[in-house]
């Protein structure tokens, strides 16, 4: 392995853990080689989408010990999910242990480089072998892992960004609060489409009135207007992402206001031309922090910042990465050490 040439997700450790769920209860875990498993053409989950996923991340400490980064919140997020998906919840003493055991058997594929990581993917599919619309009676839970590299190779860059247009991804009420693949579906073409045009990523406008600011990507979305932290509130449609509430948490730990509300894109604009909006960026597991530099709605065209990577999300950028990798005090236990 060339641990220097990592790109995400392409490279998978060498065992996973597998659970099955049947009879009403979710049998033993078991650790076994990652490989192909054998499933009919009538799997429910094929047809009609009941699953769900995490992604969440372990880190080689400056200690030589290996840290998963707020396990727990993840865990509780995958709850949620589980709930709206009508899939039978794990409790996180099977969560945790079957996740640590995994880790413990393939330490060696935790990378060592700062800003390198092994990225987690837990998942639940539905089992049933029908062509009806149902909840399915029986489901498999699934932890495989991946050694990945820095995000950004040649430093943090500021993205450029074009709204969403005739699109949307998810509306309150919808699949937008769960982590399941229909809400990353939905965003491909759109995703295509904004890269033809020259841009990163799609910034996402509610569902409803087309002009609310929801998420970025597949990240959640801050603003920095003032003093005050700005981000779409939960209601519904917007992922409770984990590094969202890490930077809240670090924002109003440094005396600051934050706000979680709605926003629309004439505020983003204006502000943006005014000088008020002092930074922009996306927060997420892979990335951590996503600076913006660029929006694009329709005509108008802001510019953040001047296109650089503003102060705030540096320091959180910095702050998160430095508790991850244990070079900075882990003052609020975030860090689970196997």
């Amino acid at each position: 392995m060339d641990f220097d040439k990592l790109q995400f997700g392409e490279i998978l450790s060498d065992h996973m853990v597998l659970m099955d769920y049947e009879n009403g209860k979710w049998l033993n875990p078991t650790i076994v080689p990652y490989g192909a498993m054998e499933i009919y053409p009538a799997l429910c989950t094929f047809h009609y989408g009941q699953a769900i996923f995490e992604g969440l991340k372990a880190f080689y400490g400056i200690d030589g010990k290996i840290k998963v980064f707020r396990p727990d919140r993840y865990h509780a997020r995958m709850l949620k999910s589980s709930d709206r998906l009508c899939i039978p919840a794990i409790d996180f003493e099977t969560f945790i242990g079957s996740l640590k055991e995994l880790l413990l058997l393939d330490k060696g594929w935790v990378p060592r480089k700062k800003g390198y990581s092994l990225y987690i993917r837990p998942f639940i599919i539905a089992m049933d072998n029908f062509l009806g619309v149902r909840v399915s009676e029986k489901y498999r839970f699934m932890i495989i892992t991946s050694p990945v590299g820095a995000y950004y190779k040649e430093g943090i860059n500021p993205v450029k960004l074009i709204t969403s247009g005739e699109f949307v991804r998810a509306v309150r009420g919808g699949l937008g609060m769960a982590k399941t693949p229909a809400n990353y579906a939905a965003s491909l073409y759109p995703g295509e489409e904004a890269k033809h045009k020259g841009f990163t990523q799609v910034l996402w406008l509610d569902g409803i009135e087309r002009r609310y600011i929801e998420e970025v990507g597949t990240m959640n979305i801050c603003f920095v207007i003032g003093d005050e932290l700005v981000t779409p509130p939960l209601e519904g449609s917007v992922l409770d992402g984990i590094t969202r509430q890490t930077v809240i948490h670090l924002w109003k730990d440094q005396g600051k206001k934050v706000a979680e509300r709605r926003i629309s894109i004439e505020e983003v604009i204006e502000t943006a031309k005014s000088g008020a909006m002092k930074e922009c960026f996306g927060t997420g597991t892979a990335a951590v922090i996503s600076p913006v530099g660029e929006i694009q709605h329709g005509d108008a065209r802001v510019v953040i910042n001047g296109g650089k990577i503003g102060p705030a999300a540096q320091g959180l950028y910095d702050e998160i990465t430095g508790i991850q990798y244990g070079e900075r005090p882990d003052r609020f236990g975030w860090c689970y050490t196997i």
